[in-house]
């Protein structure tokens, strides 16, 4: 049973479509998941070493901002429409599943026009262009954040499922905190460890926010684990101490997951679902250039549920950071409630509550 998967151009929108085939799979050895995306996407990189087939096809976003080259998205289209074309009459796929992002609209809209059936994956708060667009020809949309639904086409909501976002569940059973402070250097208990980061390109704002606070002197008993992001580990490695571990990316982030009190990040989909999974009290920073500021409604939306701080870059400074910290720090109650606010969000099994229904739609049984 083959079915296509289709997004990409960031981790956000691949990385989603991944841990539903690895669901597939794990329910039915029989399903084939196949990958299409984008040559320029973050695809080209990360599928290479994912354990699936996959093909990479020309496709661009529309440049909103540079109209005059959106004669490469026309171009990409029609060569990409011709290569699905070719990739399906080798075996028709029986369902496209869309996570979003320009790499996937070419092949949802291959599938609306041949009539194979379509599922959709939003991340986000607020339904991006490519789902919002083909929700109307949808099968079922799977929603991260409930509040996507009212962003969707008509018949959008009328399918749409609110499944949470599908990541690499916490294990079962959880790791010991003690354990894991201790694997930092950190003391087993007391104190709060404070996690900080802004995915694998890191976040400058809050790295200089952070580099500026621990430069005036941390609160008493707080530690901190940092990930800068690779491209600027150079400049700020210097700022590990007994108190402090400056990390160039968190992989594997349980780690750092296991030992954390709270969490100082961006406010991306799949971050916020981890932590959420992982019951972390969150200081949320959206990206204010994030696509229709979908970052700042996800972090509005977990902060009116009480289990973010939702923080404008704007705000960030090292004097706003201590204030935040020492206030926290001092409320064990108000990090417990936005710790069970968190938890009450979480989704961790919605990879495979996902690939249950997909294998329903397919009209095969998945077990148990």
């Amino acid at each position: 049973m083959r079915i296509f998967f289709a997004g990409g151009g960031t981790g956000g929108h691949l990385y989603p479509g991944l841990a539903i085939a690895r669901a597939l799979v794990r329910l039915d050895p029989t399903a084939r998941p196949f990958f299409v995306g984008a040559h320029r996407g973050i695809e080209r990189t990360v599928l290479p070493d994912a354990g699936f087939p996959f093909e990479l096809l020309d496709l661009h976003p529309l440049y909103r901002s540079r109209v005059w080259e959106n004669w490469r998205t026309a171009r990409g289209l029609a060569s990409a429409w011709r290569g699905i074309g070719r990739l399906a009459a080798a075996e028709r796929p029986r369902m496209v599943v869309g996570t979003g992002g320009y790499a996937a609209g070419a092949v949802l809209a291959w599938a609306a026009a041949h009539g194979v059936p379509l599922a959709l994956q939003e991340q986000n708060s607020v339904a991006g262009l490519t789902v919002r667009g083909f929700s109307r020809w949808a099968r079922a949309v799977y929603l991260g954040f409930p509040e996507a639904a009212a962003t969707l086409h008509a018949n959008g909501r009328r399918v749409a499922m609110d499944t949470g976002n599908p990541i690499e569940p916490p294990p079962t059973p959880r790791p010991d905190r003690a354990a894991a402070r201790a694997r930092w250097g950190f003391p087993e208990r007391g104190g709060l460890v404070l996690l900080v980061f802004g995915g694998s390109q890191g976040a400058r704002p809050i790295n200089a926010a952070v580099a500026a606070w621990i430069a005036r002197g941390l609160p008493d008993d707080v530690h901190v684990i940092w990930g800068t992001g690779r491209a600027q580990f150079d400049a700020y490695a210097g700022h590990e101490s007994a108190r402090v571990r400056v990390r160039p990316y968190l992989a594997p982030i349980a780690d750092a997951y296991a030992a954390s009190d709270l969490a100082l990040a961006r406010a991306g989909a799949m971050t916020t679902a981890e932590l959420c999974a992982w019951g972390v009290p969150m200081v949320l920073v959206p990206l204010p250039t994030a696509a229709a500021d979908h970052q700042t409604a996800n972090a509005r939306a977990l902060d009116a549920a009480g289990a973010a701080v939702h923080l404008p870059q704007g705000q960030l400074d090292d004097s706003r950071l201590d204030d935040l910290v020492r206030a926290l720090a001092a409320d064990p109650a108000r990090l417990d409630a936005l710790a069970r606010a968190a938890v009450s969000r979480a989704r961790p099994d919605a990879a495979e509550a996902i690939a249950r229904h997909l294998l329903t739609l397919a009209g095969r049984r998945a077990p148990g």
